[in-house]
C-alpha cells in the first residue's frame, strides 16, 4: 500500500539528560528524518520510513515505536548482526549539546540497491535531511538516488539541511547539498546551515540561491523569530508561538513534519507554516524528540486559543 509521506535517514534511541545532579536520563528516541515522519503522523498524515536498523533492542524499540506512532515499517530493514545508532544530550547554560555512537550502523550501511523504488514513485513527498546523505557515502547515493527517482516519477522531494560537520566535511557537504537542493521541491533551511553551505549571511540572498536551483518552497527557519516562507512569487514572515520553552531537542524535525503533512492536506505553504510554528512550540515544553512532539488536537487547539 503507497504511503503519501515517505521519508529516509537514521533514527537512532536517545538517551536525554533531565537535571544536572545527579544526572539522569531519559530513554528516547531521535534521529531527524524519524522525528519528521512521527511530527507528520500525529497531525493525521500517511506516513512510513525507510532506513535499516540492526537486529538488537534498540532497533526492535524503534520498529515498536513506528508500529505505535502509525508510521509504517514496510520499507525498513533489519540488518542481521548490524547495530542502531544511540546518542545522548546534554544541557547546560548554552544550550544542548548532542554526543553520538552511530559510526557503522544498520542505516549508515544502506545502499540504493536497498531503495523502495515502487512506494517512492507513488508517494506524494519524499522527505530526507542533510544527516541523511552525511551518515555515509553509500547512504548518500542512496538519499540522493531516491529524490532522483521521485523527481522522474512527478513527487515532490523535501530536504531539511540539519549540516552536522562531524559527520562530513564543509566542501563535501556543499558539494553533495548542491546536488540534493537541484532535486529538491521544498527546502527547510537553519539558519546556520544554510548560511554555511552557501557562505552568504542575508536570508534574501539566500533565498534567491535556493530557489536558483530550480527549490519551488523554502520554509527558512528562525526559531523563537518564526519562520520566513517563500515561493518564486511571494515572501513573507510567519509568526512565532511563545511558550516557555524546556527542550529544543527536535523542535526543527516537529516543524518540518507538521508543515508538510499541512501541504499534502491541502494548505498552502503561509497557513501551513503558521500550524507548523505551533506545533514546533509546544513540542520544546517536554524533554526528548519524540514524546513531546504534539497531535493535531493539541495543535489546533492551541491555535483556536491564540485566534
Amino acid at each position: 500500500m503507497s504511503k503519501k509521506i515517505l521519508a529516509y535517514g537514521e533514527a537512532m534511541v536517545e538517551f536525554n539528560q533531565s537535571i544536572q545532579a545527579p544526572r539522569n536520563y531519559l530513554e528516547g528516541f531521535g534521529g531527524d528524518t524519524s522525528n519528521f515522519a512521527i511530527a507528520a503522523a500525529r497531525q493525521g498524515s500517511d506516513c512510513a520510513y525507510i532506513s535499516a536498523v540492526g537486529d538488537d533492542h534498540f532497533g526492535r524499540s524503534l520498529l515498536d515505536l513506528w508500529q505505535s506512532e502509525k508510521v509504517g515499517t514496510d520499507y525498513v530493514d533489519v540488518a542481521e548482526g548490524g547495530s542502531t545508532g544511540i546518542y545522548f544530550v546534554t544541557h547546560d547554560d548554552a544550550g544542548h549539546h548532542f554526543h553520538y555512537r552511530r559510526a557503522g550502523s544498520a542505516a549508515s550501511r544502506y545502499t540504493a540497491q536497498e531503495l523502495p523504488l515502487e512506494a517512492i514513485a507513488q508517494a506524494s513527498v519524499l522527505h530526507l535531511s542533510g544527516i541523511s546523505l552525511a551518515i555515509s557515502e553509500s547512504a548518500c547515493d542512496a538519499g540522493l538516488a531516491a529524490m532522483a527517482h521521485a523527481r522522474k516519477h512527478g513527487v515532490q522531494t523535501s530536504l531539511d539541511t540539519n549540516l552536522r560537520l562531524r559527520l562530513w566535511p564543509l566542501e563535501r557537504a556543499r558539494e553533495k547539498m548542491i546536488e540534493a537542493f537541484k532535486l529538491c521541491d521544498i527546502c527547510l533551511p537553519s539558519w546556520e546551515d544554510v548560511s554555511m553551505l552557501t557562505g552568504l549571511e542575508d536570508r534574501d540572498a539566500i533565498v534567491d540561491q535556493l530557489l536558483s536551483y530550480g527549490v519551488k518552497l523554502v520554509a527558512f527557519k528562525l526559531g523563537k523569530e518564526g519562520c520566513y516562507v517563500a515561493t518564486p512569487d511571494e515572501r513573507r514572515m510567519v509568526q512565532p508561538y511563545p511558550v516557555d520553552a524546556l527542550d529544543a531537542t527536535g523542535a526543527g524535525d516537529c516543524f518540518g513534519g507538521a508543515f508538510v503533512a499541512e501541504l499534502v492536506a491541502g494548505r498552502n505553504p503561509f497557513e501551513a507554516a503558521r500550524y507548523a510554528n505551533v506545533a514546533a512550540a509546544l513540542s520544546t515544553t517536554g524533554y526528548g524528540a519524540v514524546e513531546p512532539i504534539p497531535t493535531r488536537q493539541k495543535v489546533e487547539a492551541a491555535l483556536k486559543a491564540a485566534a
